[in-house]
């Protein structure tokens, strides 16, 4: 050993080779996603359009190459059936087994609430797509969760922008989805200074497929109360407006309010031009290069227009971009750190990750549906963007 190197210094020496090769090494693995999503169940849709959304946004941002700063991106895909506990077992097993550097999911919101905790265990970044329950970036949240997925309080807050005042009832299904949806409707009503009044809420079991009795409920509830009178439908799968519909509303001063729906289920409400709602996204309002860009290739592809869910999947791949992007070691807290405050490019336009809770604060659209409809999918026109400035998103987390 030569006298003027002392083992201090090449102990120092010695680190630091160590330190590059490991930095060397993580640069040139690939960087590994899961996606989690209920492809087997009833929201078996909603999971098929997030993940083609998905791999269409990774194909759309590293140009074809599926690759970040030379590390090919590897996705790895788990069914959870909509099922909580398998769920959280997916996920654990993504982050521990499979060792990825970031996770994505799930669809149904009881799904993903189960999984929270996971990525707190392992201090890794969870982004959740599509589920919308309110609790998921409220009191159930930890620093490890983003949501690109709009919330029950955007969509509430989103609905209630064009209630100016008069009558509501709401239809929803008797699960966490419904309940959360309707306590966040009443909720926005007041955030956004409507005088509307609710007077009746109807919750419906899960697999009701005859209406009637509940209809005539809150058809008997509205039906003397203050104009305007609005029947606000909340619900997921099949929507149930066609049936209510023709139970004749009108007869009362009635208005059907549907909430934004899949674009087959939309496609059945072509009786019932004028009719206006609030939706998270219909491929044709947008304009921007991503989303003209999402609506070619999918047409090409798939030979129809993108949906809801497809670009709630393509929001959340650019989100994963934008994160690796920023910490390509894959640590969960600096990660987390950097994805704060973080805006990044969606079919919607630009979304950004608020400080406080991690929901992607972004834009709705009030529609109308088409009378002169040219084609198949020409569904809806819009009313107008809704702005994030005028909804009023409150902060629920316990930070």
């Amino acid at each position: 050993m030569p006298h003027s190197i002392k083992p201090f210094a090449l102990s120092l020496l010695a680190a630091f080779a160590l330190g590059t090769a490991s930095e060397a090494s993580a640069q040139g693995k690939d960087f590994k996603v899961a996606l989690i999503a209920g492809k087997t169940g009833a929201l078996e849709t909603y999971a098929r359009e997030t993940e083609n959304g998905f791999m269409l946004g990774l194909e759309y941002l590293t140009k074809g190459t599926m690759a970040i700063n030379g590390r090919k991106i590897r996705v790895i895909v788990k069914d959870d059936q909509s099922k909580p506990d398998l769920g959280r077992t997916l996920l654990a097993e993504a982050y521990g087994d499979d060792r990825v550097d970031i996770a994505v999911g799930t669809t149904s919101s009881g799904s993903a609430l189960a999984m929270l905790p996971v990525a707190k265990e392992y201090k890794k970044v969870l982004i959740v797509e599509p589920a919308v329950a309110d609790a998921i970036t409220g009191d159930k949240w930890n620093k490890y969760i983003f949501r690109t997925a709009r919330s029950s309080m955007q969509d509430a807050l989103a609905a209630a922008s064009t209630l100016k005042g008069g009558s509501v009832g709401f239809l929803t299904q008797d699960y966490a989805f419904g309940r959360d949806a309707i306590k966040a409707g009443k909720e926005a009503l007041a955030a956004t200074g409507s005088k509307a009044r609710v007077i009746h809420e109807e919750y419906a079991p899960l697999a009701t497929t005859d209406f009637t009795a509940s209809s005539q409920r809150l058809f008997d509830a509205l039906k003397d109360k203050p104009q305007p009178r609005v029947l606000a439908i909340v619900w997921a799968g099949p929507n149930p407006m066609n049936k209510i519909a023709d139970m004749r509303p009108e007869r009362y001063g009635i208005a059907l309010a549907p909430g934004g729906n899949i674009l087959p289920v939309m496609k059945t409400w072509k009786a019932y031009a004028g009719t206006e709602g609030t939706i998270y996204y219909y491929y044709d309002f947008p304009k921007n290069p991503m989303n003209d860009w999402l609506v070619a290739q999918h047409t090409k592809r798939f030979k129809t227009p993108p949906d809801m869910f497809t670009a709630g999947g393509m929001a959340a791949a650019s989100a994963v971009v934008a994160a690796l992007g920023k910490t390509p070691d894959g640590n969960g807290d600096k990660m987390a750190a950097a994805m704060e405050g973080m805006t990044f490019e969606t079919p919607k336009g630009t979304m950004t990750f608020r400080r406080e809770d991690h929901q992607a604060i972004q834009p709705m659209y009030h529609f109308r549906i088409k009378k002169d409809q040219k084609s198949e999918w020409d569904l809806l026109e819009l009313v107008r963007e809704i702005p994030a400035a005028e909804m009023p998103l409150p902060v629920r987390n316990k930070r």
